[in-house]
């Protein structure tokens, strides 16, 4: 994509929307509206970079009834033209078409690469990526089962999504309370990733959230590994305008 004289790409990561209730996550959804209308005005592409939702299950005709506005919103903007990509997290990977379908937005499950102006860029949710973190690794394949989503789906969506709720807020595994403490730049997991990829193919940016910390990381001579941070007390997003990737807080 050669981004358009004026225009900027925009990424956002780890909302959690509707936690840890929807009376508290109720202002930081109106926040995030905030920011989608403004950035809408420049927007070449929008990137939300997974857990938009502390949880987020598609059954076969039922979507979980909360953040509407989010929806109608994000439908707003890929009606007008502008594209949107989703990546899911580790707190919303259960979707199944339902995105596609009635947003018009493209899910994506695993990192992926585009080219914004003779720049590449590797960009993904993050989890279970790079060395450690076998816990979740190992909770992650359970969750991404086949079987395991197929007997999800028996239980009734009041009592699904309230279990689901309360393991996201009181298990660490879930939740990601370890992943908010930053280890050191030569320690932090997905800056390793992106070294080890960097032996295969060159990148100017690795986008990712999950850390819930906000790093610019070299990683690489002309290589940055970039965390987004999040939306529950930084309001930190990323924007790319054609030549130059920058952190800013809304």
């Amino acid at each position: 994509m050669q981004i358009p004289e004026g225009k900027k790409i925009y990424f956002s990561s780890d909302n959690h929307l509707g936690a840890p209730t929807q009376e508290v996550s109720k202002p930081r959804e109106k926040k995030f509206l905030s920011w989608l209308d403004q950035v809408k005005e420049d927007a070449a592409a929008i990137f939300l970079l997974g857990d938009l939702f502390d949880f987020w299950f598609e059954y076969k005709t039922v979507v979980p009834k909360h953040q509407v506005r989010v929806l109608g919103r994000l439908a707003e903007i890929t009606d007008s033209g502008i594209p949107i990509y989703f990546f899911v997290g580790n707190h919303d990977l259960w979707m199944f078409g339902y995105f596609e379908e009635e947003l018009g937005i493209p899910v994506y499950h695993k990192p992926q690469q585009f080219e914004f102006n003779n720049k590449k860029f590797f960009i993904g949710h993050g989890d279970g990526l790079g060395p450690g973190d076998k816990g979740y690794k190992r909770m992650k394949k359970i969750f991404t089962s086949p079987f395991f989503q197929w007997c999800f789906k028996w239980l009734h969506p009041d009592i699904g999504v309230g279990i689901a709720r309360h393991l996201s807020v009181k298990n660490k595994l879930i939740s990601g309370e370890d992943d908010a403490k930053f280890l050191g730049e030569e320690n932090e997991w997905l800056a390793q990733y992106a070294k080890r990829k960097l032996e295969e193919e060159h990148f100017d940016y690795f986008i990712f959230g999950h850390r819930h910390l906000p790093m610019e990381i070299q990683v690489g001579e002309n290589s940055t590994y970039i965390n987004l941070g999040d939306w529950i007390t930084q309001y930190r997003y990323g924007v790319f305008d054609g030549t130059d990737f920058k952190l800013e807080q809304f």
